[in-house]
């Protein structure tokens, strides 16, 4: 027998054909939104390890009303890794199929994810900090793997029009994401250098590592040639090198 998952939060009927109850339902959505926008409030008052208390003094109710709609604190947490997954996410998919030089759009991706963890500093330690082990779907995972598989996409495409093995594009795109999220971390935690630095150094390793997977075909790929999208850097691929890629 499968037992039900600690934490999840409860999907409401999309509709009954009672008008009432329909409303109801409407209601109890919106009021849950609302809520997680408070607790997102009271996060970055009080950081990543903010109480109860604090978050349904900060939505300006009490506990036990606070409990009405989210079954407990996990169903409540949870809710708030999603409502962090739509932050980051609105940010960071418009720059996987932004037009520019393959330089601008490695710091655009970039860029859009050293953005967000500094405007929700606090946020991003309360989501790393809390477990979700206990929930079905943790939404940090599923922020990595949307992204990665997103990125793993466009890579496979590009490495295939070189003729290149396309099979360790996921990889590549998992590391790739890895990466960027440890040294967020770091710079978070430390704030040795700008963010405009970290955001250089970054660029300059992911960009070498993608010519390096092209060179070892002897394919050059210039930086600064604009292209489509990401998945399109084969238009960056120098006219004498055509041939070979192909």
């Amino acid at each position: 027998m499968k037992l039900p998952v600690k934490g999840k939060p409860k999907k409401e009927p999309a509709g009954t054909g009672d008008a009432r109850r329909d409303r109801w339902s409407a209601h109890r959505s919106q009021r849950r939104a609302e809520l997680v926008e408070a607790t997102i409030l009271a996060i970055n008052e009080h950081g990543a390890g903010v109480g109860m208390d604090e978050i349904a003094a900060k939505a300006g109710i009490t506990k036990p009303v606070l409990y009405r709609h989210f079954t407990d604190k996990s169903d409540l947490y949870l809710a708030v890794g999603q409502r962090a997954s739509e932050i980051l996410l609105g940010r960071i998919v418009p720059t996987l199929t932004a037009s520019g030089t393959p330089r601008e759009i490695i710091a655009g991706i970039i860029g859009a994810y050293l953005d967000t963890i500094e405007d929700y500093p606090e946020l991003y330690q309360f989501m790393v900090r809390r477990s979700f082990a206990d929930v079905e779907t943790d939404p940090i995972y599923a922020n990595e793997s949307m992204v990665a598989n997103l990125l793993s996409q466009l890579l496979g495409d590009f490495l295939a029009e070189l003729g290149l093995d396309s099979g360790g594009a996921e990889p590549y795109s998992y590391a790739v994401v890895g990466a960027v999220q440890t040294a967020g971390a770091w710079w978070l935690d430390r704030r040795t250098m700008s963010k405009e630095r970290l955001s250089h150094h970054l660029c300059t390793v992911l960009w070498h590592a993608i010519e390096g997977l092209t060179r070892s075909v002897g394919v050059t790929l210039d930086p600064d040639v604009p292209v489509e999208n990401i998945g399109e850097l084969t238009a960056a691929v120098r006219p004498t090198d055509i041939r070979r890629a192909r």
